[in-house]
Formats: C-alpha cells, structure tokens, sequence
C-alpha cells in the first residue's frame, strides 16, 4: 500500500529556502518599518505647533526680557514705553509658592490614604469620584467659587485668595497623579519591609514614597505648571496693582499671567511688548522650576544597584 503525500502540506527539501517563513518575515519588517514611519511622522507633527509657540515667544519676548523688565514697576497707563512686572514676578512666585505649600501636601496624603489604607472603602471611592470631578471643572469656575466663598466673605482682594484658587485647581491632579505612581510600586517591596518588621507608615515614608519619587514629582509639576499659568481665577480675585506687594494677606497683587491677558488685549505696542515679555518670563520660571524638582527627585530616588 503506497502513501500520498499533499503537496501543500510537504516539508521542503533539505536545503531549499523556506519561502513561506521568508515572505512572512519581510512581511513583518516592512510592517514594522511603517508603523515607525507613522509614528516619527505623528511626532513631529505634534512637535511643529509647539515649536511655533516656543519661537513666537522667544522671537517677540527676547527683545523686551532685561534686568529692569524684571524688577521695575507696571506702568500706570498701557501706552507708555519702558516700565516693567516686577510686581507681577513677586506676584507670580509668591502666589504659586503658597498655593504648592497648601496642595502639595494634602495631595500626597489623600493619595497615600487612598492607594495604602482607603483602597475600595466607599470614603476612598467618594474622594476618587470628587477628584476626577475636579479635576475636570475650569479654572473660571474655581476662580468664581474662591471670589463668593472668601473676597465677598471678608471684603478682601489678596494673593492669599489666589492662592487658595490656585491650590483648588492643584489638589485633585496632585491626588489622582500620585495615587496611580503608587500603584506602581511593586506589593514586593511593601512585603519584604513588612516582613523585616517595619510599621506600615514607616514602609510607606521609607520605602513606597522613595520608589515614586520620580512618578509624584511629575505629578507635582505638571500641577504647579497648570496653576502658574491659570489667568481666570487670579484676574477675579486678586485685585490689581503697579507696585510689589510681598503680603499675601493685606492689599491687591497680581501675577504674570494676569499682565499678559491685561497687555495683549490692549492695541498699543508697548503694552503688546510687555504681553510677550510677560509669556517669556513665565516660561522661563516654570522651566526653572521643572529643572531643580528633577534634581530633587533623582536625588531622593531610590538608584538601583
């Protein structure tokens, strides 16, 4: 009895290419190499609008960034020449500094009592819920709310009412950015510090935090960047003012992005210039910024060996 074989499934001969598997593999590089393709061009596509931004700003605010742009007051009217946002720097930094000390904080610790303790408890699930609502709401809409709940309240236009604004748009991305860096933390490593005998606070203060440093500073800054940058609630509740006010508690301030929405609006050239030297200046403060709190956390991470 004599058995057929089917042609389509006979192994090739020893030595013959297989032409199946070559085809299958050059199939798979072109594959590769277009989806490569694809994505460097999404890349720079999504590069050229922020590039275009950068040098628009570096072009028109480089011209007008000096010492004394720095430092000099706001003049009083916006179409004289020269002057400065010195008060507005102060403003900026002051206003923001505050505003971190307050969300920072309380949103590292939200997030560590919801990823360590909370988990799936219904508090835990509510304070996640208001969170995401938060984090969603405008800045328009905080700015409002800061402006009815504490400057009508106490007749008071301050950088501490900005600051309470700004620290309200800050929580709820400190809080939900830091809790999913937490999650990234290996059970592994709250185990073995467990089972040397440390307490769970102190597993979390020298073992979790550490290891998402990196992760929560991120966090952080993305939030502190977002609160810099806000225009709305600082214009409703802050007040005005040509002269640096270092008290956050008594008399009007301002901040940088508050001169840029008041200079761009107007049509006079010099104000137009202090829009865009404002823009640089702010750009500049954040980059700095970002650069020491990198620093910070490679310092503090945990390296491996």
């Amino acid at each position: 009895m004599t058995t057929t074989v089917d042609p389509v499934t006979r192994p090739p001969a020893a030595g013959a290419p297989n032409l199946t598997r070559s085809a299958l593999s050059v199939r798979r590089r072109v594959t590769n190499q277009v989806a490569l393709g694809l994505i460097v061009l999404a890349l720079f596509v999504a590069v050229i609008p922020l590039g275009l931004v950068v040098w628009s700003v570096l072009s028109r605010g480089g011209s007008v960034i000096s010492w004394e742009f720095l430092t000099e007051d706001i003049p009083n009217s916006f179409r004289r020449s020269g002057g400065g946002v010195g008060p507005a720097v102060i403003g900026t930094l002051i206003i923001t500094g505050m505003a971190a000390l307050m969300a920072v904080p309380l949103g590292v610790l939200g997030a560590i009592y919801l990823n360590e303790y909370g988990k799936q408890r219904p508090l835990a699930r509510l304070i996640r819920t208001m969170a995401d609502i938060m984090t969603g709401v405008p800045s328009v809409v905080m700015g409002l709310f800061i402006y009815s709940a504490w400057v009508l309240l106490f007749d008071a236009r301050t950088g501490f009412a900005g600051a309470l604004a700004l620290a309200c748009l800050m929580l709820p991305v400190i809080i939900r950015s830091t809790e999913e860096m937490l999650r990234l933390v290996p059970d592994e490593l709250r185990q073995a510090s467990l089972a040397l005998g440390a307490r769970k606070w102190r597993t979390t203060l020298t073992v979790v935090l550490p290891a998402a440093i990196s992760g929560i500073t991120s966090g952080v800054l993305l939030a502190i960047a977002r609160a810099a940058g806000e225009t709305a609630p600082i214009v409703f509740v802050v007040g005005v003012t040509t002269a640096p006010n270092w008290n956050l508690f008594s008399g009007e301030n301002t901040a940088l992005p508050a001169q840029i929405f008041r200079n761009a609006s107007q049509v006079f050239e010099p104000a137009q210039e202090r829009a865009w030297g404002s823009a640089l200046t702010l750009i500049v403060i954040v980059l700095v910024f970002t650069i020491i709190a990198r620093i910070i956390a490679n310092r503090f991470a945990i390296k491996e060996r």
